[in-house]
C-alpha cells in the first residue's frame, strides 16, 4: 500500500498519471543532514495559523517511541500506525528487498501470537490490517472499531518487542516475495521499465536505484540471520513513531501507551548512512521496446533537492512547479501536449517530504500517431519555454490554490493523517512540516519557482526514458 504524501492528496495530483511515472523518494546521507532538515523544514507559520490537524506529539521516556495522537469523534472508529524509520534504503548490498521480506515476517508471530493470528483476529473483529515499505519507511496499520483499539495496541507491540521470524516458515515466504515480484513487476512491461528506469538514473546498486522488492538474485540470496539482524538493528522503538487517529480521549490513549509499550526494553538505533547522489545518471538515455505495450511511454527525471538534502530552501517552489507544470487540465503539459492532439496524457512528479536527494519528474503519453521525436521536442519546448520566460502570477496562484484545497481532503480520511504524520516524522522532519504545508506552500513566489527551475532543469543530473511497442520503427526515438 502506498504512502500518503502531501502531493497525492492534492485534487490535481491524481489529474494526469502515466504508468511512465518515475518518482521515487529517498534519504539522507548522516544524522546531521536530518538535523539540517528540521532547521530548513520550511519559513516561520504566520500568526494565527491552524495546524491541519492539530495532532498532540510526544516521546515515552523508558524506550524513546515518539507517540502522535489526532482525535476525530466523527465515527467510533480508530487507526493506529506504527512507523520504522528504516527502508529500502538501509537494505544491506548485495541484499535488495531486505525490509521488505522482513515486512512479510512480520506476520509470522510474535511472543504471545501465533503465525498468522494477528490479520484473523482484526478480521474476527471487523477490522483490517496491512502494512508497506518505502525506501525511508516501514509502517504497520490497523483501522477498528474504537473499543477494539487496546487490542490492536497490545499486538503490536507485543510484534514490536518479540517478532518470532522462525525458520519454518522462511523458504514459504520467499516463495511468496518472488511470486509477488512476477506478479507486479517481471509480468508487467511498465512495472519493469520504471524499474529499469530507476536504475539508469541512480545505478542499479545505488539506494535509490535498487527496486523495493529487491532484485530477483538478491531476494534469492537473503538468509534468515539477514532479516534478524535487520530486525535486531533498526527495529527499535526509538527507531519508530505510533500514530493514532480517531475516537478515543487523549487521557484514554496516553494511558494505554503506557500500559501497552511503555514496558518495551529501550534499544539505540543507528544512524541511517546512504550513499550520496551520483554526480551523473547511470544512463542518460534509456529505450525499451517490448511486445507486451501498445502505447508508447516518455519519462524524464531529474535528482533534485528535498526538504532534508540539497538546496532544501527550493522544496516548496519545487512542489509547486511540478503541479504548474503537470497538475492537471490547467498545466503546462498538458495544454502543450494533450490539447495539441500530442499526447493522451502528460503530467509532472515530485515530493519534497522524503530523505535525502529526491526525484522531480515529467511523463507523457504519445497518441499512437505521433513520433515519439516529436512528443519529446514539444516537452522540451514547454521546459525550456519555462525557463526563459519564468511562471506567471496567474499560474503559481492557480497551483497553490489546488494544492492546498486539496490538503482538506485529508481530513476526511482516517488514515490520511497518521500516514502523512508517520511519514513525516519517522524521517526526521517535524510535525510543523505536515500541520502548516498550506501555509508554507502559500508563502511561494514567482520569483521562488522561476529560481528553483533554473536549479534543477537545466543543469541536474537527468535521465530521459522511452518504452515502445516492439514494432516502434528504429529511427522513431533519438538519441
Amino acid at each position: 500500500m502506498p504512502l500518503v504524501t502531501r502531493r497525492s492528496i492534492t485534487i490535481a495530483a491524481a489529474a494526469a498519471a502515466t504508468a511512465a511515472a518515475v518518482a521515487a523518494p529517498s534519504s539522507p546521507a548522516t544524522a546531521a543532514d536530518a538535523a539540517a532538515a528540521r532547521d530548513n523544514a520550511g519559513p516561520p507559520v504566520p500568526p494565527g495559523e491552524r495546524p491541519l490537524f492539530g495532532a498532540q506529539l510526544w516521546r515515552l521516556p523508558h524506550n524513546g517511541l515518539t507517540v502522535a495522537f489526532v482525535e476525530n469523534r466523527r465515527a467510533p472508529v480508530v487507526a493506529q500506525y506504527l512507523f520504522y524509520g528504516v527502508g529500502a534504503g538501509e537494505d544491506p548490498s548485495g541484499r535488495s528487498g531486505v525490509a521488505h521480506f522482513l515486512e512479510h515476517m512480520m506476520f509470522k508471530g510474535s511472543r504471545n501470537v501465533p503465525s498468522g493470528a494477528f490479520s484473523q483476529i482484526v478480521a474476527r473483529e471487523g477490522g483490517n490490517d496491512n502494512a508497506f515499505t518505502s525506501r525511508d519507511v516501514t509502517a504497520y496499520f490497523q483501522h477498528v472499531e474504537a473499543s477494539r483499539l487496546p487490542l490492536v495496541m497490545r499486538m503490536e507491540a507485543d510484534r514490536v518487542a518479540g517478532a518470532t521470524l522462525g525458520a519454518e516458515e522462511f523458504e514459504a515466504e520467499r516463495q511468496v516475495v518472488l511470486e509477488e515480484r512476477r506478479t507486479r513487476t517481471d509480468s508487467n512491461p511498465r512495472a519493469r521499465f520504471r524499474e529499469a528506469f530507476d536504475a539508469a538514473l541512480w545505478g542499479p546498486q545505488h539506494w535509490h536505484g535498487r527496486p523495493i522488492i529487491g532484485w530477483e538474485d538478491e531476494i534469492r540470496a537473503i538468509t534468515l540471520d539477514d532479516l534478524r539482524g535487520f530486525y535486531a538493528r533498526w527495529y527499535a522503538p526509538e527507531n519508530a513513531v505510533l500514530v493514532v487517529a480517531g475516537d478515543v480521549r487523549e487521557a484514554e490513549f496516553r494511558r494505554l501507551v503506557e500500559q501497552e509499550y511503555g514496558a518495551i526494553p529501550a534499544r539505540e538505533a543507528p544512524r541511517r548512512m546512504r550513499a550520496p547522489a551520483p554526480a551523473a545518471p547511470h544512463e542518460p538515455r534509456l529505450i525499451r521496446r517490448d511486445p507486451g505495450v501498445r502505447e508508447a511511454a516518455y519519462a524524464r527525471s531529474w535528482m533534485a533537492p528535498t526538504l532534508t538534502a540539497g538546496e532544501t530552501k527550493y522544496a516548496y517552489a519545487l512542489e509547486v512547479l511540478a503541479h504548474l507544470l503537470g497538475g492537471g487540465q490547467g498545466s503546462r503539459l498538458f495544454k502543450a501536449l494533450v490539447e495539441t492532439g500530442l499526447a493522451v496524457g502528460a503530467g509532472a512528479g515530485y515530493d519534497s517530504d522524503s530523505l535525502g536527494a529526491g526525484t522531480f519528474s515529467v511523463y507523457a503519453t504519445p497518441r499512437r500517431e505521433v513520433a515519439p521525436d516529436r512528443l519529446e521536442s514539444a516537452a522540451d519546448d514547454v521546459l525550456k519555454r519555462l525557463l526563459d520566460e519564468g511562471p506567471t502570477e496567474e499560474e503559481v496562484a492557480r497551483s497553490i490554490r489546488q494544492m492546498t484545497a486539496g490538503a482538506l481532503l485529508a481530513l476526511d480520511s482516517l488514515g490520511a493523517a497518521p500516514r502523512m504524520i508517520g511519514g513525516t516524522l519517522a524521517i526526521g522532519l517535524p510535525i510543523e512540516a505536515v500541520e502548516y504545508w498550506p501555509a508554507r506552500l502559500r508563502a511561494v513566489t514567482r520569483a521562488q519557482v522561476a529560481e528553483a527551475a533554473r536549479a534543477v532543469l537545466p543543469a541536474a543530473p537527468n535521465t530521459v526514458g522511452w518504452l515502445l511497442p516492439a514494432d516502434a520503427p528504429a529511427g522513431s526515438v533519438r538519441g
